[in-house]
């Protein structure tokens, strides 16, 4: 017995070894292919000209470069006025945000106002969207408080309209709008309806902070859209999470034709 136990164990780590040997296997997995769609990106603000970025999807391993589509026609229509925009791709520094078509004419459509997006390229593909002029909610107040240790937590409150389902988003950047907001979520009115409302912060505000308060009135397909990409952010490396769609408000490709309706206030912390 004693030199059957020995035996065991001398030929044990080249069993161990032989087992081992199989437990790492290349696999190959065939991704499916990738048909590239057009991709489009347009707000239109109040007063501001039109602008859009129409670009190209991509496949995940493709090259990263920007998938231009230098032949695509982009027209922008409203009350019966049909605005074709020209490519002219350039980088609005103060937006940071690249733009490959633009059209001198003004936004000037009211609340109730039917814009349409249309998108054509010389492969035949057609991107198409609308969009309906909300009205803006204004910022009643803005307040600040601070605690012992002279950190000061802030309070944006508005009145939500109750004859009407509401969405909003709500931001705050520190100094300039050019840098990453401090606060950044969107939200609809199902508990608040018709009520005064108020969103805060946590104490993270100090004396001679300048801060610059966005309050969006946005419409349900932007939202949609807003909260498919937070959820495919956080799924996306998470082992724990299920993939999520990106939830377009465009037909025919991927992307975003919205209006942005907000109040802006300005407040420095004293």
């Amino acid at each position: 017995m004693k030199l059957n136990y020995k035996l065991y164990l001398l030929l044990l780590p080249f069993l161990f070894f032989l087992v081992s040997c199989d437990l790492e296997k290349d696999i190959e997995v065939e991704l499916p292919y990738h048909e590239p769609q057009l991709v489009v990106e347009c707000y239109l603000e109040p007063g501001k000209p039109l602008r859009a970025t129409i670009l190209e999807s991509s496949a995940y391993f493709d090259d990263p470069q920007p998938p231009l589509v230098p032949d695509a026609e982009v027209f922008i229509s409203h009350n019966g006025r049909r605005t074709k925009l020209s490519f002219k791709p350039f980088f609005d520094r103060e937006a940071r945000k690249l733009y490959t078509h633009q059209h001198a004419e003004l936004v000037t459509g009211k609340p109730g106002d039917i814009y349409s997006i249309e998108v054509i390229d010389g492969k035949g593909r057609k991107a198409t969207g609308f969009t309906t002029i909300l009205p803006t909610v204004p910022i009643d107040t803005v307040e600040w408080k601070f605690n012992d240790n002279e950190k000061a937590y802030l309070l944006t409150t508005f009145q939500d309209d109750a004859n009407s389902r509401n969405f909003y988003r709500y931001m705050v950047h520190r100094d300039s709008l050019n840098t990453d907001s401090d606060r950044d979520f969107i939200t609809d009115d199902d508990l608040t309806n018709g009520k005064r409302t108020s969103y805060g912060s946590a104490y993270d505000y100090e004396k001679g902070d300048t801060l610059i308060i966005t309050f969006f009135h946005i419409e349900k397909p932007y939202y949609d859209f807003l909260q498919s990409t937070s959820d495919a952010k956080n799924a996306n490396g998470n082992p724990f999470s299920q993939p999520s769609k990106i939830k377009s408000t465009v037909q025919g490709g991927f992307g975003v034709f919205t209006n942005l309706a907000y109040d802006r206030k300005v407040v420095v912390i004293k």
